[in-house]
């Protein structure tokens, strides 16, 4: 079971009046916030969202019940958060590493540290070469950079934002939620949960671990739930879209039960082929050489003619057979109608096939091309893949893994990869005269 940071027990808030009624704001409610988890908080306008967030982190006291730090009053615990808020909340006067320092300083850190501190942070969330920038010579995004940066300087156990992309443009809050994700996963942030309200219901799917719906008049829970959806999340697909549906059905049907929640076979851990390590030339090779024998031969036969080692054909067969272009039966490899197509096209043509082939049948590809266009950078750290495959590879054959699916989606012009930051990233567009020109002959450019 994971620990428990943060318990709230019958919490309510409300508002007495001069006629001895009470204005309900908050009914009493339970709810933990657990170690190693994303926390969603959805619900309308005047559900006590927010409310219930001050409440969580001791800034506001609720009006009955109690809300627990590891298991002591957080009233007289040593509580350890931070928050960013919607607006930006920067101090004008202060420049971008003045603002950062600013929490360093008001905990009594020496002067030394918190510098060292400050600009470490700035780094990790993009900033470094700001530190003497002013607020309003920041766009929007940066200057929530920079109360990013001033939440996490301090090294919180729990990182609470309060609709903290709400007043950015897509393109931005997209940007800083992939970023946040990357930070979260990759673990380069202490943070142990991350606890954020919104009113995006497709940000909390995108985000979180678990979803909390609130009502409200007054503010209770309706639902409270796990997200079984592996990341990457892809707004597509079918699990994504149950979800989104599931939510904004409990949000607009407030007098209804809440609606059983779907089962999103998108939830299951993804199973990967074993990636043939065969190179796309090879491929091409062996389907031309099964056209000159009518389209059908006998492996073992095959081999001798090339003579190959068997174990060196066969990769270059399950290659093929993975990628739809030939089917085996009892040793007779049959090349199929798209693996003629082919094996007879010229290259721009062949490329376009192995795109098609490659996204429809091999699931690694399928979630690096989807995960690339996820990212409103169009960047994803080939580390993210690297650890999925490793539950289920050994570490040699996970980076075997990884050199064949960069090998076919490079050919396949499905995304790049940059060697140096060890990042996929989008391809860039050729015109078919540029592809013409790469595919040239050494005589054919010396003509």
């Amino acid at each position: 079971m994971a620990l428990q940071i943060i318990r709230a027990e019958r919490v309510e808030k409300y508002y007495a009046q001069p006629s001895e009624n009470r204005i309900q704001v908050i009914a009493p409610t339970d709810l933990s916030i657990e170690s190693g988890e994303i926390v969603a908080l959805l619900g309308p306008s005047g559900s006590g969202k927010s409310t219930l967030l001050r409440m969580l982190t001791g800034l506001s006291e609720p009006s009955g019940g109690e809300v627990y730090w590891h298991d002591k009053a957080i009233s007289t615990a040593d509580v350890n958060v931070s928050i960013v808020f919607q607006s930006f909340a920067l101090f004008p006067w202060l420049t971008v590493l003045e603002n950062v320092e600013a929490a360093l300083k008001a905990r009594g850190m020496d002067a030394a540290e918190r510098r060292r501190r400050s600009l470490k942070i700035l780094d990790t969330v993009g900033l470094d070469g700001f530190q003497a920038a002013y607020p309003k010579e920041l766009s929007g995004g940066m200057r929530q950079r920079v109360g990013f940066a001033r939440a996490l300087v301090v090294e919180p156990e729990v990182l609470f934002m309060d609709e903290p992309f709400s007043a950015l443009d897509v393109l931005t809050a997209e940007n800083l939620r992939s970023e946040l994700l990357e930070l979260w996963q990759k673990k380069t942030i202490p943070t142990r949960s991350i606890f954020i309200v919104t009113h995006n219901i497709e940000e909390a799917v995108l985000l979180a671990d678990r979803i909390i719906v609130l009502g409200r008049n007054p503010g209770h829970v309706r639902t409270d739930f796990k997200v079984k959806l592996e990341h990457p999340r892809d707004r597509k697909a079918s699990g994504f879209t149950q979800l989104v549906d599931y939510i904004y059905k409990v949000l607009t049907q407030p007098d209804a039960q809440p609606p059983a929640l779907p089962a999103t076979p998108a939830g299951r851990r993804a199973h990967y082929q074993m990636l043939p390590h065969a190179r796309p030339g090879g491929i091409a090779g062996l389907l031309e050489l099964l056209l000159d024998h009518q389209g059908k031969d006998d492996i073992y036969r095959l081999a001798d003619d090339l003579a190959f080692e068997i174990d060196d054909l066969l990769p270059i067969v399950d290659a093929a057979r993975l990628l739809g272009f030939l089917t085996v039966t009892e040793g007779d490899a049959a090349i199929t109608a798209t693996g003629a197509e082919y094996a007879n096209s010229e290259i721009l043509r062949q490329k376009e096939l192995f795109r098609i082939a490659a996204v429809e049948n091999v699931l690694l590809l399928r979630q690096i091309v989807r995960a690339i266009e996820a990212k409103s950078d169009r960047s994803v750290p080939e580390e993210f893949f690297h650890d999925m495959l490793d539950e289920q590879f050994s570490e040699e054959e996970t980076v075997r893994q990884l050199e064949t699916a960069i090998s076919w989606g490079r050919y396949a012009e499905l995304f790049d990869f940059d060697a140096g930051r060890r990042r996929f990233i989008q391809p860039a567009k050729l015109s078919v005269e540029d592809e013409e020109e790469k595919t040239e002959s050494p005589e054919e450019i010396d003509a």
